[in-house]
């Protein structure tokens, strides 16, 4: 209930269940977004961006399917009027609105009513009437007509994330292809393997980096999977998922009409009680999206081994200089976007178990820590996306391989006696080994200086092609006796 702005006051007094507040005349929101802002000051930011635009095309499929059910067909310049404030929230033009804090009791129900008297005015608005005239347009019998902050807002974070798993979807693709172009690149750079942190056998860069690329590409897989889990809507529900006070013709119409203005391939759940109870699907989103984070945080210490020292550690790939890496040592030069992305993966591990947790914690019909699951879901979507993007653009794309580096890994290392075992066997290859660490010399020097095998027959054996082969062509007789 409201008593409207004459046009002259500076505040307009608003009333709810448990009295009359004053709000400021010009603002959009009303009562229920004062006192979510004073009881909830909390996160310290509104609703994430994604989340208030979906709200709003939620609440735009609502509003048409009323209207095509004759709710305002005596009044279709008010109807006009809802539908234009809804396209406007969905397009991001109502979000400055939109202010109650992210982290909120009442299972969002805070973030619905900021929603429902934020388009409520913008209508008022746009019909020329003063804002919080309430019995021209109603933040509660006009926009959250058939509603419930039970069935819209796990729906709107549904849609919320989906749109982001798309834009993150196209930054994995584009991080796995910037893999695969160094895959390439490097090809030809024969490297030292390692297990354990050890000298292994010899590899070449380009395998290395094609792991990379390959593992990447499995998040994407499980990307595609996510959207699989979140298409299942409970919009129709109301509050419980029994659909009580909305029409069968609304519950049957509203879930279309939102996966024809999203293009999103949404369905409407089977049971509607269940959905509406239980969270365990974000559970299982998150956990899919965790391991893009594993993916990243284990390439990324990777990438800053292999480019430690770089005079005095591995040394054998250059990432491009981002920034001066201290205060006190001249010339340092930081690895700072893996250890950037490295922090960013920390934190949506972080959030997985908070969603856990949050889902968990869910009684009887509902579960009211949505809020807690959409804060920690949709910012772990964010970090995963930027994360995949700043380590294509400036670390992946520009890394180049100290090839001279590694070559002379590659000749000194006891890891390479391994690549020299067809043509020596497994004992004289040991005893190599042995004998070039005693002496301090390389591999290639020991061999070369003992006659064992000629410059041309190390070359071929340490050459890419021969630590790339898969296995040996060699059939046991043929080997070399050991």
């Amino acid at each position: 209930m409201s008593t409207a702005d004459n046009g002259h006051s500076e505040t307009r007094m608003e009333r709810d269940l448990l009295g009359e507040r004053e709000i400021p005349a010009k603002g959009l929101s009303g009562i229920h977004t004062l006192r979510a802002m004073e009881n909830f000051p909390l996160a310290g930011r509104p609703c994430h961006e994604a989340l208030i635009r979906a709200y709003g095309m939620v609440k735009l499929s609502c509003a048409e399917v009323n209207r095509d059910l004759g709710v305002w067909k005596n009044e279709p310049d008010k109807a006009d009027a809802i539908l234009r404030a809804c396209r406007e929230m969905s397009e991001g033009l109502l979000s400055g609105h939109v202010v109650c804090d992210a982290l909120q009791g009442g299972a969002g129900t805070s973030l619905n009513m900021n929603v429902n008297e934020v388009l409520a005015n913008r209508a008022l608005q746009l019909l020329g009437e003063y804002l919080g005239c309430y019995s021209r347009v109603s933040p509660l019998d006009d926009i959250n007509r058939y509603q419930s902050t039970n069935d819209t807002y796990p729906t709107a974070l549904r849609v919320a994330a989906l749109n982001l798993l798309i834009t993150l979807e196209d930054e994995v693709v584009a991080l796995q292809e910037a893999f695969q172009e160094q895959e390439k690149n490097l090809a030809h750079v024969v490297k030292v393997g390692r297990t354990q942190l050890q000298d292994a056998v010899l590899i070449t860069m380009g395998r290395e980096m094609g792991a990379y690329a390959e593992a990447i590409g499995r998040d994407r897989w499980r990307i595609y999977k996510c959207r699989e889990r979140l298409r299942v809507v409970n919009l129709g529900g109301t509050a419980v998922g029994t659909g009580n006070g909305a029409p069968r013709r609304y519950i049957l119409r509203v879930v279309d009409k939102l996966r024809e203005l999203t293009g999103l391939n949404l369905a409407r759940a089977e049971n509607l009680v269940e959905a509406t109870q239980n969270a365990d699907v974000f559970v299982e989103v998150s956990g899919l999206v965790k391991a893009c984070a594993v993916s990243l945080m284990k390439i990324c210490g990777d990438l800053r081994l292999l480019s430690s020292g770089p005079e005095a550690g591995f040394g054998e790939i250059r990432l491009p200089p981002r920034q001066a890496g201290s205060s006190f040592m001249p010339g340092k030069v930081n690895p700072v976007i893996p250890e950037a992305v490295t922090q960013a993966a920390i934190l949506v591990m972080a959030h997985d178990q908070v969603i856990a947790s949050a889902c968990a914690a869910g009684n009887l019909e509902l579960n009211p820590f949505l809020p807690l699951v959409a804060h920690s879901l949709l910012e772990s979507l964010d970090l995963l996306e930027r994360s995949c993007r700043i380590l294509r653009r400036h670390a992946v794309a520009e890394l180049q391989a100290d090839e001279e580096r590694c070559r002379a890994f590659v000749e000194g290392s006891t890891a390479t006696v391994t690549a020299l075992i067809p043509r020596l066997g497994y004992a004289k290859a040991e005893e190599v080994a042995a004998r070039a660490r005693q002496a301090g010399k390389g591999i290639r020097e020991m061999v070369l200086d003992e006659a064992l095998l000629s410059a041309e027959e190390f070359d071929e054996l340490v050459s890419p092609e021969a630590v790339c082969r898969l296995g040996s062509s060699a059939l046991p007789d043929e080997e070399v006796a050991t």
